[in-house]
Formats: C-alpha cells, sequence, structure tokens
C-alpha cells in the first residue's frame, strides 16, 4: 500500500467512525503534511481518493469538507434455511469457479485468496530456498505420517493466545484445512450421516460433505453472533446428527467472532447431545484485535472437538501446510490420513517452522491484521458508493472477506455470468448454501489491494446489479388497486 493510500484510509476510518462530522471542515493539506510527516502531494492524492469515494466535498479557497453520508447499511438478518437434511448441490457452479482460477486475465473478486505480496513474506521465500538447497535429504525424504515434530513444536506455541493447550504429540500435520476437515470427517462418519453446517456457510466444506455422501442441515445463523444454539438444539432433537462443522473466530463468509459465553454454550449442548465438534479455526489469527478469541476447542474438556487449521489464509494456499488437534479422535484421524492421503511435503512445513520460531510469524500477522482492516474499511466505502440502496452488508471483526445481502430481485448466479464476459469473477451467495439458498448475496474478498483496477470493476459489479434490478421491476407487473 502506497503512503497515500494509507493516508487515505486511515482518514476514511476516521469519517467512518464519527471524528468529523457530516459538512465539518477537515484539516488543511499543509496541516496534514505536518501532522504525518508527508509531502504535499501525498496528501492531495489522499484526498482526491476521498473525494473519488464521496467521502469529501472540496470548495474552491475554503479547503475539504466532510460528504453528507449516506446511512450505513444495515447487517444482514438471521438467515432462515430450510431446516431439514439435504444432499448438497451446487457443484457445476463451483466448477465454474475454479476453472477461471485458470484464466489469469479474470480479476478474481471471488476467491479466498490472501494478499501475496507483502514484504513480510519475503524471508518464507527465502528459507523455502534455503531448506531446498541446503537439507535435501529431509526434503526429499517421506514426512513422518503426524508431520514434522519441528512444525508441530512451533504449532503448539502459537495455540497459547487462543487458549488451546495441546502437545506436540497431541497434532496432526494435514494438506491444508480441507486436508485436517478431511481427516476429521472420515474419523468420525459415514455415508449417510448428517453434520449441521452454519447456514451460509464455506462451500469447499459443503462440497467435502458431498464428496463423503454425508448429507447437511443448515442452521439458522446471525451474521454478528453466528449460529442459532436455539434451533440447533431444536434440530439435534429432530434428527440423527453426528456432528457439527462451525467457523467460530472471523466466519466465513459472514465474519463475525463468536462471543466466548456461546462458544461454552455450544460445547454443553454437543455433550448433553453427545456429538462431536468440527472446529474450523482458519481465519482466527486474523482477528482486528489482539489478543486473537478463543478457539472452541480452548472449552472442550472431553476431547470431542476436533480442533483444524492451516496457514493457507494467514501465508500462503500453495504452501499446502495446515493442521488438526483431533483429541479422542487422534489414532482415526492418523488412519483416515493415512489411508486417504499419506504424508505431506516436508519443505514448506520446515520453512514454515522456521518462519514462526525466528519471529517472522508474528511480524507478518500483526501487518496483515492492520492492512486488512483497511482494506476492509475501504472495500466497505466501495459498496455503500456502487451498489443499490437496500442492501445489507457485513462488519466482519477479522478476516478478509465481505458479504453482501443485494434485492432479493437480483440474481447474482444470473450476474456473475454477465461479469465473467467482463473478466471478472465473483462468489454468488448460493454456492455457500447446500439447497442454493442465497441467491441475492455475494461474497467479496478484501485481500485484493486497493487499485484503481480494484474499484473500477467492483463499480462494474454495481452496475451490472443495477441493470438486473432494472430489469427485474420492469418484468414486475403494477398491483392492482385494492
Amino acid at each position: 500500500m502506497t503512503r497515500y493510500q494509507h493516508l487515505a484510509t486511515l482518514l476514511a476510518q476516521r469519517i467512518e467512525q464519527g471524528l468529523w462530522k457530516s459538512g465539518e471542515k477537515l484539516p488543511s493539506v499543509r496541516q496534514l503534511s505536518t501532522e504525518h510527516g508527508v509531502s504535499i502531494s501525498t496528501v492531495q492524492q489522499a484526498y482526491l481518493v476521498l473525494e473519488n469515494l464521496q467521502l469529501i466535498i472540496p470548495q474552491p479557497r475554503s479547503g475539504y469538507f466532510v460528504a453528507p453520508r449516506k446511512a450505513q447499511p444495515p447487517v444482514p438478518a438471521m438467515s432462515h434455511p430450510v431446516q431439514r437434511p439435504v444432499d448438497v448441490t451446487q457443484w457445476d457452479e463451483i466448477m465454474t469457479l475454479l476453472e477461471s482460477r485458470k484464466d489469469k486475465t479474470f480479476l478474481a473478486l471471488g476467491s479466498g485468496s490472501p494478499d501475496l505480496s507483502q514484504t513480510t513474506l519475503k524471508p518464507l521465500w527465502r528459507e523455502l530456498s534455503r531448506q531446498v538447497q541446503h537439507n535435501i535429504d529431509a526434503v526429499l525424504s517421506y514426512d513422518d505420517l503426524a508431520g514434522k515434530a519441528e512444525l508441530r513444536e512451533q504449532i503448539t506455541r502459537l495455540m497459547v493466545d487462543s487458549g488451546t493447550q495441546a502437545s506436540a504429540d497431541d497434532i496432526v500435520i494435514t494438506s491444508g484445512c480441507q486436508g485436517a476437515l478431511s481427516a476429521a470427517l472420515l474419523a468420525v462418519c459415514q455415508p449417510g450421516d448428517i453434520v449441521a453446517v452454519e447456514s451460509p456457510s464455506f462451500y469447499g466444506t459443503m462440497q467435502m460433505l458431498r464428496g463423503f455422501g454425508i448429507k447437511a442441515i443448515e442452521i439458522p445463523t446471525d451474521s454478528s453472533l453466528g449460529i442459532s444454539i436455539e434451533a440447533l438444539e431444536l434440530a439435534l432433537e429432530q434428527w440423527p446428527i453426528k456432528g457439527i462443522i462451525l467457523v467460530p473466530n472471523c466466519n466465513n463468509p459472514l465474519g463475525f467472532i463468536m462471543p466466548d459465553d456461546r462458544k461454552r454454550a455450544i460445547v454443553s449442548l454437543a455433550q448433553r447431545h453427545d456429538i462431536v465438534i468440527f472446529e474450523d479455526d482458519i481465519y482466527g489469527e486474523l482477528a482486528s484485535d489482539y489478543p486473537r478469541p478463543r478457539t472452541i476447542k480452548s472449552f472442550d474438556i472431553d476431547g470431542r472437538v476436533l480442533l483444524c487449521s492451516s496457514f493457507t489464509k494467514t501465508l500462503a494456499p500453495g504452501l499446502r501446510v495446515g493442521w488438526i488437534v483431533p483429541g479422542r479422535y487422534l489414532d482415526r484421524v492418523l488412519h483416515a490420513k493415512y489411508a486417504a492421503m499419506g504424508t505431506n511435503v516436508p519443505a514448506t512445513q520446515l520453512a514454515v517452522a522456521a518462519f514462526i520460531r525466528d519471529g517472522h510469524y508474528t511480524r507478518h500477522i500483526r501487518r496483515m491484521r492492520r492492512v486488512y482492516q483497511q482494506n476492509m474499511e475501504t472495500w466497505t466505502c466501495w459498496v455503500r458508493q456502487y451498489f443499490p440502496d437496500g442492501i445489507c452488508v457485513t462488519r466482519p471483526a477479522g478476516g478478509f472477506l465481505l458479504w453482501v445481502e443485494l434485492p432479493e430481485q437480483v440474481d447474482m448466479v444470473c450476474v456473475s455470468r454477465r461479469l465473467a464476459k467482463l473478466k471478472i469473477q465473483v462468489a454468488p451467495g448460493s454456492l455457500f448454501s447446500a439447497s442454493g439458498k442465497y441467491r441475492n448475496c455475494l461474497r467479496i474478498n478484501c485481500a485484493q489491494p486497493l487499485t484503481e483496477t480494484n474499484r473500477e470493476a467492483l463499480r462494474q459489479i454495481g452496475n451490472v446489479v443495477y441493470e438486473t434490478l432494472e430489469e427485474a421491476n420492469a418484468l414486475t407487473p403494477p398491483k392492482a388497486p385494492a
């Protein structure tokens, strides 16, 4: 991020937080230049960004003033999925999304990939090279089934902040978080079993259930507090549910952090009904506030929570380094891993272990929390500027994913086909439902840099949404007089 972009983001945050009121005069260019130790041209560029975002208004010979504010869009309401077990669908749409990754001319706003451009990752790239050059025997040999001990030791140290107590022997290294969840499901479930999921829920997890022949029952979920414990309890009383998959920290796609009292209540509920909890903590390290939130696993007293995570979102997806703390299911998970996946790549494990040990990981995470929070503020401003009235937008507590709910008349599946012709990839909300709900929603990846190219892409998305809304309204017959 350039200096002027950083300054623009900082000023936008102050405006959003109400530190400068609507119509209030902003500090002069010279004053901000002195205050922040930047050039006058940097301040002018930052003010131009805010002007383009319609956050400020220039007045000749008077300076800059805060623009009249559009009302903050509300957050999405509690979801209301069909509460019965269903077979997961949407595979064809997922394949379309995956196929678009091959075309490098596409702008991937629907992916879940982190920012790989940060300089704080350079020590990791150097360490990868060093491992290949100087540790060739370890790199080319078979890995231990549980994964490299050096990495498992470092992961135990990282988990302390989340309240999770585990030894290296309690951890199994996997191929990403998807590998961890796969091993967990294979260890606990059989084809035909029922698993409860949040609604909406990550499409990759949904397709995993489809692949294993497991039915999903979607549970209403609040965009601020998480899954409805009351609705989950009703479902448990009605159906033979084997377990529940939860993303309680910086949820994908809603961005919430489940409060600790609700995490405790979920564990208590699982104990009463003797079910397991599959916890996906892949975004937990990216919470905006420090210390990072506790895991559900940290409240587990009898080993029924299988904690899954990875470095896919914090470092890079291509590393394929994840892990699972399977509790009482350790032996089953090791067997499932051996049968379905085998061992892992040693080079990336050793490089990540050294990256953590030498203090680079902590510095990188500290930076990315700040970058993603700034990005989220600006992307939210762009959504408010370019999308129609009547939308709902989440207010994520961390991570880099934004969920937008559009008017009911907008079908994002159709919109995504139009956008594909413009070389823009988005993730329609229907991908995040076992039964294809949320067609009027989309998920946006705010890890994307704050560039004019990305801003223009969001403007184009808004234009197509407006066109779709106008077409839908034109087809709606007028109401008959009462």
